[in-house]
């Protein structure tokens, strides 16, 4: 057998190739990995030699010759192909490996050139594995250092299976569809400039080239005749859903996946270092209670307050360690999915007898709950008939300068920061959305009616049947307020300060009132959080 190795991060290759070595696995190999394996005492084979064509225009022709793609591609099954490799002194190629030039880690660093990214697009390397995966039948071709030890196995356990080398074709083709892919999104997103050292890129590539990777089937989608398959990115970002290991439960369903994703992006909005232990219980793609509180069992008792009845079946997500104390109060309720990024034994004992709740541990990215923001997707997509929506995320994080007070009556310290919890909570609301907080804690949420009206009307509605006081509350509109009658609803609700994007053109109108009414009223500066 002869393998060819050729690789740009060589990652164990050393100990992959001295394993080839010891199989009798004569090597071929190019430049630099050629001069590794040398320097490790391993009789290896420049391809220089094997073409009788020395590597020319910096490395960037090597490859590109008869001799390297007549031998991988050549059918053993077909003599007029054999015939042929032996009338050009052809050897066969039946192992290739194989990994290219780093054109994703490239382009993104800051200061990436153009030059940069043209000089980091592999040519030789994706025509080799085409070849070699074309031919996968006779040639089995590695594309990454994570399939070494499957291969090696096999081969020490008398061959590679048809499977294995089906496999390695398939992910190999996967490979090459990545890198063209990246290629494609980072050319077509820049504008050509000669005099600017630096591309001038666009988050909105002329073509788009999404690339997941599935994690698992589904049972079903949003319902039952629905079929349906869970993804991630290629390079998902530290603290997101899909590195979530599950530690107990059963097997997550497509609204699962929906509902737990739109916790866990909410619970992120808090940093537990600087915001406190926070908890989130979502219902629907809605969050039916947020708070925060000295712990996870104080921040889930009072999200737990906001709904009661809502929360049955509920998401729920903390963004701290959860222990037993707050394990044992959750256990006391129906719960489909639970996440938090660590668990105590203890805590995880208590639900030992709850063999249904799915139970998703989360690790932290390495900055902490702090780092999160980084984490955040940069654009969101949405399908519709034929096509594509693309948008930058609304990662917006609203500041206390950013405020302007529109009433005579001043906000006080403590209604600025119910306020601030409240818009931040909005965000996460399907819109029109209307959320009464007070104390780090929702007192009522009203979601995705078609009339604000109703939202603020089904809030109060909520919090009443909650047992709930809005007495002296702060109030979010994800909106502006086109008339007064949804500013009288939430202050007949009992609010005394409301948060609203403004911009509409009866906005005096609804600040007049406010002024009638005695309540505070800031704007965001037009920034508004529709959700659909």
């Amino acid at each position: 057998m002869n393998a060819l190795i050729s690789v740009s991060d060589k990652t164990g290759i050393v100990e992959f190739a001295k394993s080839l070595h010891d199989l009798g696995i004569k090597l071929l190999s190019t430049g630099g990995t050629a001069k590794l394996l040398a320097e490790h005492g391993l009789p290896v084979t420049e391809v220089a030699e094997v073409t009788g064509f020395p590597e020319m225009l910096d490395g960037r022709v090597k490859t590109l010759h008869p001799k390297v793609h007549g031998g991988l591609l050549a059918r053993r099954d077909l003599p007029e192909h054999m015939a042929a490799l032996k009338t050009h002194g052809i050897d066969t190629i039946d192992l290739l490996v194989v990994n290219l030039y780093p054109f994703e880690s490239t382009v993104a660093k800051a200061g990436c050139t153009l030059e940069d990214a043209i000089e980091n697009i592999d040519i030789g390397g994706p025509a080799m594995v085409r070849s070699a995966a074309k031919n996968w039948k006779d040639v089995a071709v590695l594309t990454d250092a994570s399939q070494y030890p499957q291969v090696l196995a096999e081969l020490k356990a008398g061959g590679l299976t048809l499977g294995t080398k089906f496999a390695l074709s398939v992910a190999a083709f996967n490979r090459i569809s990545q890198y063209d892919g990246a290629i494609s999104d980072y050319l077509s997103s820049i504008e050509f400039d000669e005099a600017a050292s630096v591309p001038v890129r666009s988050l909105f590539p002329g073509q788009s080239n999404g690339n997941f990777v599935k994690l698992q089937d589904l049972r079903y989608g949003e319902n039952p005749h629905q079929q349906a398959a869970f993804y991630r990115d290629l390079h998902p970002a530290p603290g997101s859903l899909v590195t979530a290991v599950q530690l107990q439960g059963k097997e997550l369903s497509y609204n699962n996946i929906a509902d737990a994703d739109a916790a866990w992006e909410c619970v992120k909005s808090f940093d537990a270092a600087k915001d406190g232990a926070a908890c989130v219980i979502l219902k629907h793609a809605n969050p039916c209670g947020v708070a925060v509180g000295a712990d996870a069992l104080e921040a889930y008792s009072k999200a737990f307050q906001t709904d009661p009845t809502s929360a049955f079946g509920g998401i729920i997500a903390i963004n701290c360690p959860l222990d037993e104390r707050a394990a044992l109060q959750m256990s006391k309720q129906f719960i489909e999915v639970l996440m938090a990024p660590s668990f105590t034994p203890e805590a995880l004992a208590v639900f030992k007898t709850k063999v249904n709740v799915r139970i998703l541990q989360i690790a932290l990215p390495p900055g902490g709950t702090s780092d999160w923001d980084n984490g955040r997707n940069a654009v969101e997509s949405k399908r519709v008939g034929s096509g594509l929506l693309l948008q930058t995320a609304d990662n917006h994080q609203l500041t206390l300068a950013d405020l302007k007070v529109v009433t005579q009556l001043q906000p006080t310290a403590q209604q600025l920061q119910d306020l601030m919890f409240a818009w931040n909570i909005a965000k996460f609301v399907k819109s029109n959305a209307i959320v009464f907080c007070k104390d780090s804690m929702t007192y009522g949420v009203g979601a995705g009616q078609m009339s604000r009206l109703d939202s603020a009307r089904i809030a109060s509605i909520k919090a009443q049947a909650s047992g709930l006081s809005l007495a002296g509350t702060a109030v979010a509109s994800d909106a502006f307020f086109p008339f007064r009658d949804g500013l009288d609803v939430v202050v007949d609700a009992g609010a005394t300060s409301v948060i609203q994007p403004g911009g509409s053109i009866r906005d005096q109108e609804v600040i007049d009132a406010a002024n009638e009414r005695g309540v505070v009223m800031v704007f965001t500066g037009g920034v508004r959080h529709f959700r659909h």
